[in-house]
């Protein structure tokens, strides 16, 4: 052998040719599901198992646009077993109590429960199961709200010309808060009014007319027959007759949705664009524009109630990604072999962003190799924390996976918080940021779900978002929907590929999520409009949804 062989990097190129066609874990030879661009869309409704399990579906055998997990453990993990993934979830909560994630919370082993001590000297007293960095706060401002609060004194009925240079930006960001602001307040009031006034009417027609007919059960029917005997009975028999026609019959179930929304533009303005809320200060008593307190908050990662109600958008989460796949309860989550970290850390309103930072160092920092975030808002005082956070994930070799938001808005024309890139700037910061849009069952126009955020440059890839059915607080499931439940389902494909594949980086991972999904020019509907339209493999970076059956094979080719 040439002497020069080794000093000309001989012995790598040597060592790559060994390697080349040799995976860490199994080859599959399958051949990959191929795009789908003529598929029936399917006309008839969904039965409840396939309603139940539609993200798990594929899209060539049931014609429904899940992400092929059935088909993958049938034909494909059958006979394999992976590594332990560290999943952290970041959000509301998690009731780690729940019949289906039993045997998925992660534990810290180098912690002894409930003796007071930091045992494991990482800053965290009693950290068992994750953090809570909220402490007991549950209802919290919007991020706008906070930022007209915290810089009114300073900015409001200025001039941009009266604002010194070095405070012109946070000039900027007050105006644009306080237009968000007046706008959302007047919203929410003239709601609220419409939804009292609408109740207070309903309720008046309905008992003035059972009276009048002397009945308890007010029917289609009988109102019909009702004759009025003055303008004010004839207005409240046409009142409750546009009801029951075109709404519904059960007028107590009415009355019920529209209680519900009172409640809801009632708490948004009591809690979410109350200026003099001030919860964190009061209740959790930490400052959230000062990053060097980075120790606060407790063990309570199911949060602070005992009906674990502000905890239901976490364990949806968790459930989706890890519930257990093995113990004939409930339902399936997309992944095996994956311990779920809860971390606490957004409220009922905006997140802050010296939390989700914390957040994201402590799962990186405790051994996650995925983290889930399905969160975001429009609006961010300390982006940079939460930036370099993200870096700091990247640094580790942690994947974050992200909702893209459920406003229906293009992303290349808006900024949102977190994400890897901006409007101004498009080119990714990090490599191990994939960002999340929503699909619905539906193989066809409707195929992107009208909430679900997009964008060719802002978003990578979509997955199922509307209507998962999955775990809720004190052992009880529910359907939601959102990008928020996009997320944790490529979250779980992502856990299969590293359990599999462990020595794939989370760069690659994200790769091959993005590579192997499965595309279509199909026109589909944007944001719930009929006339925005555009062809789906033109509004993300993939122009693909994620696909477990062909992320497995694709993983099984990487190096």
């Amino acid at each position: 052998m040439n002497n020069n062989f080794f000093k000309t990097g001989g012995l790598s190129l040597l060592v790559s040719a060994f390697l080349i066609g040799c995976a860490t874990g199994p080859r599959f030879s399958s051949e990959p599901i191929p795009n789908l661009q003529s598929v029936n869309e399917k006309t008839v409704e969904l039965t409840e198992e396939e309603l139940q399990y539609w993200g798990s579906k594929d899209l060539l055998n049931d014609t429904i646009p899940g992400m092929s997990v059935n088909r993958a453990y049938e034909e494909l993990l059958k006979d394999y077993e992976g590594k332990t993934v560290i999943v952290a979830v970041l959000d509301s909560g998690i009731d780690i109590e729940h019949e289906d994630l039993e045997g998925v919370v992660w534990t810290n082993i180098d912690e002894i429960p409930e003796n007071g001590t930091d045992d494991d000297n990482n800053g965290f007293i009693d950290d068992i199961h994750g953090w809570n960095f909220l402490g007991d706060v549950v209802e919290e401002n919007l991020e706008f709200t906070r930022i007209v609060r915290d810089f009114q004194d300073s900015f409001e009925g200025k001039l941009e010309s009266e604002i010194a240079e070095e405070n012109l930006e946070d000039f900027k960001l007050y105006k644009a808060a306080k237009a968000e602001y007046d706008k959302e307040l007047n919203m929410a009031q003239a709601n609220l009014d419409r939804y009292v006034m609408m109740n207070n009417q309903l309720q008046e027609a309905e008992e003035s007319i059972k009276i009048e007919l002397d009945t308890d059960v007010l029917t289609i029917e009988n109102v019909t027959a009702f004759k009025p005997q003055d303008d004010i009975a004839t207005n409240q028999k046409m009142l409750l007759l546009n009801v029951m026609n075109n709404i519904g019959e059960d007028l107590q179930d009415i009355q019920d949705q529209l209680a519900e929304a009172m409640a809801y533009f009632k708490n948004k303005i009591k809690y979410h664009l109350n200026l003099g809320l001030y919860a964190r200060a009061k209740i959790l008593g930490d400052d959230a524009d000062d990053f060097s307190s980075k120790i606060y908050g407790n063990n309570e990662v199911s949060g602070p109630n005992e009906d674990k109600e502000d905890a239901k958008h976490g364990t949806h989460v968790a459930g989706i990604i890890a519930a257990n796949r093995a113990n004939q309860k409930g339902i399936k989550g997309v992944a095996e072999n994956v311990l779920i970290m809860p971390i606490r850390a957004v409220p009922d309103g905006d997140e802050y962003d010296k939390d989700i930072a914390l957040g994201i160092r402590y799962a990186v920092d405790n051994g996650a190799s995925i983290i889930n975030t399905s969160f975001g808002k429009y609006f961010s005082k300390h982006p940079g924390w939460v930036n370099d956070a993200i870096k700091y994930a990247e640094k580790n070799d942690v994947l974050i996976v992200n909702a893209a938001g459920n406003e229906g808005i293009n992303l290349d024309k808006k900024r949102v918080y977190p994400n890897d890139e901006t409007p101004e700037n498009p080119a990714n910061i990090v490599d191990n940021f994939i960002n999340v849009g929503s699909i619905t069952s539906e193989y066809g126009k409707n195929l992107v779900s009208g909430f679900s955020n997009y964008g060719k440059s802002s978003v990578d890839v979509f997955a199922p978002g509307s209507s998962i059915y999955a775990t809720t607080p004190l052992n009880t499931y529910e359907f939601l929907q959102g990008t928020s439940m996009a997320a944790p389902n490529v979250a779980g494909v992502a856990a299969m590929i590293r359990s599999i594949y462990p020595s794939l980086s989370a760069a690659q991972v994200k790769q091959v999520l993005m590579e192997s999904g499965l595309s279509t020019d199909q026109e589909v509907i944007l944001g719930g409009d009929p006339q925005e339209t555009k062809p789906f493999d033109e509004i993300s970076v993939s122009g693909k949804m994620v696909n477990m059956y062909n992320a497995l094979i694709l993983a099984s080719k990487t190096k």
